[in-house]
């Protein structure tokens, strides 16, 4: 028994050898079989890492050599741009060359023309000095045979000879006068018919009829209440700010904005438009609204003033005498649009001087400043023709110029034929039936002068006539007028009024003193 298990323990035993033995050698060929498999992968990998090389190697050629080509014909265009230019500059050189030449053959010329006249006007001077020497001496001899003749004193003998020569001329030069005067009337009138026919056929400009009041639209009738806000704040915010009389009535989804200032009408309005799209409308959101559109205005006034003058071609101009010219069209005269009439006589004056043989581009610029001063007179003291000269003088414009602002209203003579058309195209504008009311201009004069008035005291820093004239609001700083000096300005105002306009009804004087604290936290 102890010897059949021990048999079976020693086969077991050789068995569990065996088998190891086996396993040992099956897994040695196992891993040569997978040694033989990983070389051979990375050797695979090696290859496609030698074909992917050479392959980016030849990508990076392409990509060089169509670098290079594109780099090549960039160059190549350049070099032809620079030859084109080259050519340009040397063919404007040459043109440049020419007309300098030209120009300066045509100086040469007109220098002999002026020299020849110039010599004749000498030998012309010389001739007439001999010809009133030659008269004087006559004279005296005849004053001399009359004094011994008649028994006269030289001053008897010479009054009664020259009532003689008078008298006996009178009617030959009277004749001769009247003669050339029909002709010069005649000649006149027809040449004056056919530049007027010339330049009225060839300029149609429009009429702009201005008011007084402008519409605000409402998408109903509810944002009226939040116009006004608590106990009318808003509303007196809007009018104290903007300087306009702001209407609400029945009318349905409308409110009207009304000032004689046109400027400031128009601020006011797109102020408010702008706070009914937004929808916040309180004090604070009014005075921003109020000077983001101010802002906006001064830069738009600006660019158009640039279009016209450059639309017009009269050369440079200084910018502030662009920022007015678009300011005029904020500006009225007897309800006729101040910028539409400068450009109908800016235009009607260029005809007329190239009819008559002056400078067109000349006449159109002296048009287009002519009424320049217009608008300054809201803001500034003075006739609109003062000041036009003032700000043109300013800014270095020319006598033309000059000349035909002053001109224009009967102030200074008309020295060149630019100004004559000026002056022309001034009153064909304005003589236009319907083009002006006389009623309109006198009330904004009326209002304009109570304005003045209120602002030409110490201390204000803004006055609006408001109310269709029957109300001036007067702004003063309250760092210089105390509560007792506004009441006192007041007083002042209402007199100085009373004294120099004339006004139906009575004028309410309104001093408002605010005092104001900023600061900024950062």
């Amino acid at each position: 028994m102890l010897n059949a298990i021990l048999l079976g323990g020693s086969i077991a035993t050789v068995s569990g050898v065996i088998g190891f033995l086996i396993s040992k050698k099956i897994t040695s060929a196992n891993f040569e079989i997978y040694t033989q498999q990983a070389k051979a992968k990375a050797k695979a990998i090696d290859n496609e890492a030698q074909t992917l090389l050479k392959h980016a190697h030849l990508k990076s050629s392409e990509i060089e050599l169509e670098a290079k080509k594109e780099f090549d014909s960039a160059k190549q265009r350049a070099k032809e741009d620079m030859h084109q230019r080259e050519d340009e500059l040397i063919r404007k050189e040459q043109a440049f060359s020419r007309f300098k030449q030209t120009q300066s053959n045509k100086i040469e010329s007109e220098y002999s023309i002026v020299k020849a006249k110039k010599v004749n006007l000498q030998r012309n001077e010389k001739s007439l000095t001999s010809l009133q020497e030659k008269y004087e001496k006559k004279i005296d001899e005849a004053i001399h045979t009359i004094e011994h003749s008649a028994g006269l004193t030289q001053a008897e003998a010479k009054t009664i000879l020259f009532e003689k020569v008078e008298e006996k001329s009178r009617g030959d030069i009277a004749h001769i006068v009247r003669k050339y005067e029909n002709q010069a009337k005649e000649e006149g009138e027809k040449k004056a018919n056919y530049i007027l026919a010339q330049a009225t056929s060839r300029f149609a400009g429009e009429f702009a009829n201005e008011r007084l009041t402008n519409n605000v639209h409402l998408d109903n009738d509810e944002l009226k209440g939040r116009i006004i806000g608590k106990e009318g704040r808003n509303i007196r915010s809007l009018e104290t700010l903007m300087g306009v009389d702001i209407i609400i009535d029945d009318t349905p989804n409308t409110i009207l904005v009304s000032s004689f200032n046109l400027y400031r009408r128009a601020i006011a309005t797109k102020t408010l438009q702008l706070l009914i799209a937004d929808g916040r409308i309180q004090p604070a959101r009014i005075e921003e609204i109020f000077n983001k559109v101010s802002s906006e205005f001064e830069a738009n006034i600006l660019h158009e003033g640039e279009e016209l003058v450059a639309e017009m071609n009269v050369g440079v101009m200084h910018p502030e005498l662009l920022k007015l010219i678009g300011r005029l069209r904020y500006r009225a005269s007897y309800g006729q649009n101040a910028l539409a009439h400068t450009l109908e006589v800016a235009y009607l004056a260029g005809i007329m001087a190239s009819e008559m043989g002056g400078d067109p581009v000349l006449a159109k610029r002296a048009g287009l400043l002519h009424d320049i001063g217009k608008s300054l007179t809201h803001d500034h003291d003075g006739s609109h023709v003062d000041l036009g000269a003032e700000v043109c003088r300013r800014y270095n414009e020319g006598e033309v110029v000059i000349n035909a602002i002053y001109a224009h209203h009967g102030q200074e003579e008309i020295n060149t034929i630019e100004c004559g058309a000026v002056c022309a195209a001034d009153a064909l504008s304005a003589a236009r039936p319907g083009a002006r009311r006389e009623v309109l201009e006198s009330f904004l004069k009326r209002v304009t002068e109570i304005e003045e008035i209120a602002s030409s005291h110490a201390g204000v820093k803004q006055s609006y006539a408001i109310n269709a004239g029957r109300e001036v609001r007067v702004i003063v700083n309250a760092t210089l007028i105390n509560d007792d000096e506004s009441i006192l300005m007041a007083k002042e105002i209402a007199k100085a009024i009373e004294d120099k306009v004339q006004y139906p009804g009575e004028i309410k004087v309104n001093v408002i003193r605010e005092s104001r604290a900023v600061e900024y936290a950062k």
